[in-house]
């Protein structure tokens, strides 16, 4: 099978690229680091360097393709509003109508759990859930992003999305990594003593749910289906099951929701004028202090979605990884 992969340099589109070409398909990753598209080009993958806001460049490598997979974004919890617009918005549009001039089969489209994040506690969201005023430009331009995705199935793309829940593993650079960092700096923010209950998504489990829905019935196409580990914990026991796997403390530094939060402000306005990432943003600061996990019933029925990697074992891996190599890198 030919199959095109956008984001394919990045976490997860590596991984899915790399467990595809393993089971004999044809794998084009279209992404913009060339020293990563060349180690996958000695792997026997074919890169193109591209990027999502070049229409013309998407479209021409949607050609003759029998699946996509849009893994591609910029997912972040702070930067330029136009940016996330015209990569996430814009960037996913042009996948879209790449795919309907040259009649792919089948889009899978990879979005996010961010798409239901409000200041609130959220308990097994479901799919059907309307949702919430966005509150960052991420989640706000994957919202629209999703909305390009429904108008290109409208025009006859066989097409299924994702709403994956915190993506870790092995090659994670933005969760885990982050709190990791976070301990040895100041400490981990730990706000309601860590009590919020949380889902993440161990990254071959996400690569399992993309297969599914490569393979899935064109009946199912429209659909859009959350995607976990199926496995909730607290903030504070996910982190002291990771601390026991690298066998060293994490330092927490305790504060109130209204403290931390004022703190990410004032650093993400003093970011206005640094232009680099705040270490704590708003966005964050909510995601360490409110629950959410999410149904993925739909998932296993409709999409036979198993997820083959437990909690327990995705840790230990990342948790390895991080000691052979990861730490190093993010140092």
């Amino acid at each position: 099978m030919q199959v095109l992969i956008t984001g394919g340099t990045g976490f997860l589109g590596k991984r899915l690229a790399l467990k595809l070409r393993s089971q004999g398909d044809t794998v084009t990753v279209l992404g913009r680091n060339p020293s990563i598209g060349q180690q996958l080009e000695a792997a026997g993958l074919r890169f193109v360097a591209a990027d999502l806001r070049d229409a013309p460049a998407i479209a021409a490598a949607c050609r003759d393709q029998d699946c996509v997979f849009h893994c591609g974004a910029l997912s972040a919890p702070w930067g330029d509003s136009r940016e996330f617009y015209d990569i996430n918005v814009l960037g996913t549009r042009h996948v879209a109508q790449g795919c309907l001039a040259h009649g792919v089969p089948r889009l899978v489209h990879v979005s996010t759990s961010a798409v239901y994040f409000t200041y609130a506690d959220q308990l097994q969201i479901p799919e059907s859930l309307p949702l919430p005023k966005p509150i960052s430009p991420y989640a706000k331009t994957k919202q629209l992003a999703e909305q390009e995705i429904q108008t290109a199935y409208q025009q006859g793309l066989s097409v299924l999305t994702l709403r994956p829940r915190g993506i870790f593993g092995p090659g994670d650079t933005t969760i885990l990594p982050r709190l990791l960092r976070a301990s040895d700096r100041t400490g981990i923010p730990l706000i309601r003593q860590g009590k919020a209950v949380l889902d993440i998504t161990y990254i071959d489990n996400v690569v399992h749910a993309l297969q599914c829905c490569q393979q899935a019935p064109d009946s199912l196409s429209g659909r859009v289906y959350n995607i976990t580990n199926g496995e909730p914990r607290s903030l504070r026991v996910l982190l002291e099951q990771l601390s026991q796997r690298l066998g060293a403390a994490l330092q927490f530094k305790p504060m109130s929701f209204p403290l931390a939060y004022g703190l990410a402000a004032a650093l993400e306005g003093a970011a206005l004028f640094s232009r680099s990432e705040p270490i704590l943003t708003r966005y964050t600061v909510g995601l360490l202090t409110f629950s959410q996990t999410l149904a993925i019933q739909a998932a296993i029925t409709d999409l036979g979605y198993r997820p083959p990697i437990t909690l327990e074992q995705g840790l230990t891996q990342f948790a390895h990884w991080w000691q052979e190599t990861g730490k190093e890198k993010a140092a």
